[in-house]
């Protein structure tokens, strides 16, 4: 990634200074306060400067992948994609989810979770092909995601997997099912529909994973998820993934999990190597001319900039457009098929920004994201935090920008 993404310069050749430390954010003028809370969530919960080598120390894992009891070719296929010792929650988990154990995995997002069930669960259909895996997730995003993931892991297997999610044509899924996939990847919505047009038989699907377990509550799939489980063998395999653990959560895993094994890799509300500050639009300036000067600067390179509503995210991917800037757009007014292409997109790095609603704060794993800017404030605090969660991730150092006015 380089400038050659920006065909203007800033129109006052602006550059920035270095960060500055905790409550002197470099983007809000003197005299602001900084700590005034803004539409319930106090906005000094939007700063968090500490220097990046004061954080914890990096994990050591006690196994590398090779040292797992999995199959060769599923080894073959994560060296392949060049990885070597697994992630906190990898590491911790895998062994055992090979021994079958129930587990309750806590973590951070982007901290691997998705390898973290799929390795070994690809392994288990490996040794038995009449196991099948069903995968329910918040969002068609996730899902995806998920999907391109086993892909990876897999190659050369012949393994068939359908990605079950709403807002693409259910033809495709209704014909992949016929071919009696081993996993299916799915939102909670379009699997009810596959199961009422009984196209979906769960009583061969002796293995769940709930991901992002605590966003479907907050999604209110929490019925779904109770219709959905009813129709598996009560004698099941269960993985359940969360960022966050509530009193509802703990009413789920005492619903869905027998005597699980918990693993919890979260080091606290917000990445620690997310450097988070705010912006404070100047008199006299628009939300847009200061939102272009940040993004003309050379180490904003891939932006992920979140907005409030389909419309106003289309819009402000389209001016940016208009003053040089590669951006697009992932909201939920596009069609499957343009999101997906929104998507690769940003992950090829052939677009420097990609304006978003809160439909791509779950489960987009993009490599590399150098900022995030909150342009619109998010609704809650936690949303706050899933949107900066794009960044900083593997264990990277990320920046998270809010515009205050």
């Amino acid at each position: 990634m380089s400038t050659h993404f920006r065909s203007t310069r800033s129109p006052r050749g602006r550059r920035f200074p270095a960060f500055k430390g905790h409550g002197s954010s470099r983007y809000a003028p003197r005299g602001g306060n900084s700590r005034r809370a803004t539409q319930g969530i106090d906005v000094s919960r939007f700063i968090n400067t500490t220097p990046l080598a004061e954080k914890a120390p990096a994990y050591v894992a006690t196994h590398q992948f090779a040292d797992f009891e999995i199959d060769q070719r599923i080894k073959e296929n994560i060296a392949r994609k060049g990885y070597v010792t697994p992630s906190a929650i990898q590491d911790q988990a895998i062994p055992h989810i090979l021994q079958g154990r129930d587990l309750v995995g806590i973590a951070n997002t982007g901290t691997g979770k998705t390898g973290a069930f799929l390795i070994p669960l690809l392994d288990t259909v490996v040794k038995n092909r009449n196991e099948r895996v069903l995968v329910i997730v918040p969002t068609r995003e996730l899902a995806l995601q998920i999907e391109e993931e086993f892909k990876g892991f897999s190659a050369g297997s012949g393994f068939l997997s359908v990605c079950a999610v709403g807002g693409a044509n259910i033809n495709p899924q209704l014909r992949m099912l016929r071919q009696d996939p081993l996993f299916v990847i799915g939102t909670p919505g379009r699997l009810k529909d596959l199961m009422d047009r009984r196209a979906l038989d769960l009583s061969r699907f002796k293995t769940v994973v709930l991901d992002e377990a605590d966003r479907m509550l907050d999604m209110g799939f929490i019925n779904d998820m109770r219709l959905i489980l009813s129709h598996m063998p009560q004698k099941r395999h269960t993985l359940f993934f969360s960022a966050t653990l509530s009193r509802e959560i703990e009413s789920l895993i005492g619903d869905f999990l027998n005597d699980p094994v918990r693993v919890s890799v979260k080091t606290g509300d917000t990445a620690a190597n997310v450097h988070q500050d705010i912006v404070r639009v100047a008199q006299g300036k628009t939300k847009i001319e200061t939102l272009h000067e940040l993004l003309m600067q050379p180490d904003f390179n891939k932006v992920l900039v979140f907005g409030r509503t389909k419309h106003g995210v289309e819009k402000l991917s389209k001016v940016l457009q208009q003053h040089g800037i590669a951006a697009e757009s992932i909201h939920g007014n596009k069609r499957q098929n343009q999101r997906q292409q929104a998507l690769a997109l940003f992950k090829n790095n052939r677009v420097q920004v990609l304006v978003a609603t809160d439909v791509a704060a779950r489960g987009i794993d993009v490599a590399d994201v150098s900022h995030v800017i909150n342009y619109d404030l998010p609704t809650t605090y936690e949303d706050y935090v899933h949107r900066i969660g794009r960044t900083g991730r593997a264990g990277k150092v990320g920046r998270a920008l809010t515009f205050i006015e």
